[in-house]
């Protein structure tokens, strides 16, 4: 592969999806309605929550009443862009308190480490909010790999199976398509990737997700840059 730039998803990718749904989003759950209590008159809090009134079509919707569409969301998976960014908020007091720790495969950790070193320039893309990408690769199993990165997108680019938000990616890292590789476990993502002219590459964790024609590895150990 002449690649010049790696995009990362996280989930399923360089990190568990078990962690995501078994950790990540009972502890903000768990912690919303209190954190909204104390925080929700905040600048911030209160233009997140303004967000999510008008994503739910309820303009007067009162605190109680958001916590209850917050949780819904959370139960869904929903990849909304405030929520994203309040369960950020949340995890940072987590990390920070070293309640848990961003779980990192020692294969992904590995061979970040090992592109990095050889000049090739790393990015995420995922649609947890950066400060949430940043929170677990900062607070991982594997250390502080943030300053592998160069750079972090999530939803506020676009939404992850849109080939135009892979566009508006590329035009941000100012690299022609074809030399940007970009690596998930989901189909349609890089369906869209590759639409927008990237490489792509599938990761079969275990349990493998559902395959698609794109060339695919285990891990990234098995990755030749």
């Amino acid at each position: 592969m002449n690649v010049r730039a790696v995009v990362t998803d996280i989930e399923g990718t360089t990190s568990s999806i078990a962690f995501v749904h078994q950790v990540l989003f009972p502890y903000a759950a768990a912690r919303l309605a209190d954190y909204l209590r104390a925080h929700g008159d905040e600048p911030e809090v209160s233009a997140l929550l303004e967000a999510v009134r008008a994503e739910a079509g309820e303009p007067a919707a009162d605190i109680e009443r958001l916590i209850e569409i917050l949780q819904q969301w959370i139960s869904q998976d929903r990849k909304a862009t405030p929520l994203k960014s309040l369960q950020g908020r949340i995890w940072r007091r987590g990390y920070e308190r070293g309640d848990f720790s961003g779980h990192v495969y020692a294969d992904a950790a590995r061979n970040l480490r090992r592109w990095h070193r050889a000049g090739i320039a790393l990015y995420v893309y995922s649609s947890g909010s950066v400060a949430a990408q940043q929170l677990l690769f900062g607070h991982s199993d594997a250390g502080n790999l943030l300053e592998l990165f160069s750079g972090y997108f999530d939803t506020g680019i676009g939404p992850k199976r849109d080939p135009a938000s892979y566009r508006n990616i590329v035009a941000q890292l100012g690299l022609p398509a074809g030399e940007i590789l970009f690596l998930s476990d989901v189909v349609e993502e890089l369906d869209a990737a590759r639409e927008a002219g990237m490489q792509t590459l599938q990761l079969l964790r275990d349990p493998p997700p559902a395959t698609g024609a794109h060339p695919s590895v285990r891990d990234f150990d098995q990755i030749t840059l």
